[in-house]
C-alpha cells in the first residue's frame, strides 16, 4: 500500500471534507467562480442520513443551485408543523403560509439518501472534482497561511495528498477538524440523544396535511414523526441522556418501541405500523466549536455545532452556511487583503441562524412555552414572526425581529406569572441536560 509521504500531492483551490449538503453547496457555488474545487466523501452515495424534514427557506436555495425540480420529484409537501401536547390533550398547527412573508408556503419532507445524492451530482455536474469512498485522515497547515496538505485514505487502501489553498470542513458530526484543534465541547445550554428508525403503516392525515411533520411531545423529551413519498415514516425519540441510560439490556429498537408507547398520541397513529429499517441511535447531540474560521479554513454545518432537530433547522443551517463561506472563500482567494473583513462577517452570520433557533430550542419543552405553542395569539404579528422562524425565514430583510424580541417579552412575563412552575420547571431542565457519560448511555 502507497504510504501518504509517497503520494503524489495534487494541487487544488478549495478542498472541501465531507459530501452532504453543507459540502455539496460551498462546492460547486465555488466551482462557478472558476476555483478548482475537490470533494472527499467516506461514504459512497446513496447513503443513509437522519434529518428527512426541510424548510420553505431551503426552496430558494434549491433554486440558486439549479436542483429544484430534482428535490422536488423526490419530495412530500409540508404544508405545516403540529404539535401535540398531552399536557393539553390536543395539537396545534402551524402553517407556514401563514407566516409573515406568505411567498414560502411549503417546504419537503426527504430520504435524504436520494436527496443528498442529488446534491453531490449536482456538484460534480457543476465541475467538482469528488472522490467517494474516501476519508480525510489528517492535515497540516502550511506557514504563512499558505494553505493546507490534507492526507485522505481511499476504501481499497490507497492514499492521496492534497495541496489546498483553502479547506472546508464539512465533515458534519465528524468535527475533522474540531476535533483536531482539540475545539469542540457539548453544549452546556443543552443536551440530548436521539433514537429513530423508519416506519411503513403509520397513519397520516388527510389531504394537504398528509406531509405535516408533527411533534409529540412526551414526558422524557419529544418525538417526531415525518411522512416521506413512498409511503415510510420517519419517527424519532429525542430524549434527555438520564433517559437513554434507562434502557438496560434493551435493543435500540425495543427502547424506540417502548418510548412510543410511553407517548399515547402517537401510538395510536402506529398501531398498524412496522419497522422496515434498522433502528439507529445518536447520543450527545448538542455541541458547538469554539471558533468556525481560520486565514484559511472554516467549519460549516455540523462540523461546526449542532443544537438539536426540533425545528428542522441542521438542512437549512447547512446549505445557508455553504452560501455564506462561498463568498467569504471566493474573497479570501482573490482578494487576500479583504480576507479579514470577510471572515468576520462570515462568522457573525454563521453565529446568527444558531442563536435565533436556539433560544426557542432550549425552551420548548418549558411549561409556559409549551402554552405559548398550544395557544398561539397574533399581537404585534408575534405569530407570524414565530412561524417566520419555524419556516426558517431567519437570514434575509424580512422584519420579523421587533415582533420576536416582543415574543420573548411575553415569555418572561408570563413565566414572571407563574413563578413556582417557573422555578420547578428551571430545576428539572438543568437535571434534564446534565451530562451523562456515553458509557453509562447503553452506547448510544
Amino acid at each position: 500500500m502507497q504510504s501518504p509521504s509517497q503520494a503524489t500531492e495534487i494541487n487544488c483551490d478549495v478542498l472541501v471534507i465531507g459530501g452532504g449538503p453543507a459540502g455539496c453547496t460551498v462546492a460547486p457555488l465555488l466551482a462557478e467562480k472558476g476555483h478548482k474545487v475537490v470533494v472527499l466523501e467516506k461514504a459512497h452515495h446513496p447513503r443513509f442520513h437522519v434529518g428527512e424534514s426541510l424548510l420553505p427557506a431551503n426552496l430558494p436555495l434549491f433554486e440558486r443551485l439549479g436542483v429544484a425540480d430534482q428535490v422536488k420529484a423526490i419530495g412530500m409537501e409540508k404544508w405545516g408543523a403540529e404539535f401535540v401536547s398531552p399536557i393539553h390533550d390536543r395539537s396545534q398547527v402551524f402553517q407556514f403560509g401563514e407566516a409573515w412573508d406568505k411567498s414560502m408556503p411549503y417546504a419537503y419532507q426527504v430520504h435524504r439518501a436520494q436527496f443528498d445524492e442529488i446534491l453531490i451530482r449536482n456538484a460534480e455536474k457543476k465541475g467538482v472534482e469528488v472522490h467517494e469512498g474516501c476519508k480525510a485522515r489528517s492535515i497540516d497547515f502550511l506557514p504563512n497561511d499558505a494553505g493546507a496538505i490534507v492526507e485522505s485514505e481511499n476504501d481499497d487502501g490507497s492514499t492521496m495528498r492534497w495541496r489546498a489553498r483553502f479547506v472546508v470542513d464539512a465533515s458534519g458530526r465528524d468535527t475533522f477538524l474540531a476535533n483536531r484543534f482539540q475545539i469542540k465541547h457539548r453544549n452546556p445550554k443543552h443536551n440530548s440523544s436521539s433514537i429513530y428508525g423508519h416506519f411503513a403503516g403509520a397513519r397520516r392525515h388527510e389531504g394537504q396535511a398528509e406531509g405535516n411533520i408533527t411533534i409529540f411531545w412526551f414526558e422524557h423529551g419529544w418525538f417526531w414523526f415525518i411522512p416521506l413519498q413512498d409511503g415510510a415514516t420517519s419517527i424519532g425519540m429525542v430524549t434527555w441522556p438520564y433517559f437513554t441510560k434507562t434502557r438496560g439490556k434493551r435493543t435500540m429498537t425495543e427502547f424506540l418501541i417502548d418510548g412510543i408507547a410511553m407517548c399515547p398520541a402517537l401510538t395510536e397513529r402506529m398501531k398498524d405500523a412496522r419497522l422496515i429499517n434498522e433502528v439507529e441511535a445518536t447520543g450527545n447531540f448538542s455541541y458547538v466549536s469554539e471558533r468556525n474560521h481560520g486565514a484559511n479554513y472554516v467549519l460549516l454545518g455540523d462540523a461546526y455545532a449542532f443544537i438539536d432537530p426540533v425545528f428542522s433547522s441542521g438542512v437549512l443551517l447547512a446549505m445557508n452556511s455553504g452560501f455564506l463561506a462561498a463568498d467569504a472563500i471566493d474573497t479570501c482567494l482573490r482578494n487576500p487583503e479583504q480576507a479579514t473583513v470577510a471572515l468576520k462577517e462570515f462568522d457573525r452570520l454563521m453565529k446568527h441562524g444558531p442563536k435565533e433557533f436556539s433560544w426557542f430550542i432550549y425552551r420548548v419543552t418549558n411549561p409556559t412555552m409549551r402554552d405559548m405553542f398550544m395557544n398561539p395569539g397574533n399581537v404585534m404579528r408575534v405569530k407570524e414572526a414565530l412561524l417566520s422562524l419555524l419556516a426558517g425565514d431567519i437570514f434575509g430583510t424580512t422584519p420579523i425581529w421587533k415582533s420576536i424580541r416582543i415574543l420573548k417579552g411575553i415569555y418572561y412575563l408570563s413565566a414572571l406569572g407563574k413563578p413556582r412552575r417557573a422555578w420547578m420547571a428551571w430545576k428539572k431542565r438543568r437535571f434534564n441536560i446534565r451530562p451523562v457519560d456515553d458509557a453509562e448511555m447503553g452506547h448510544a
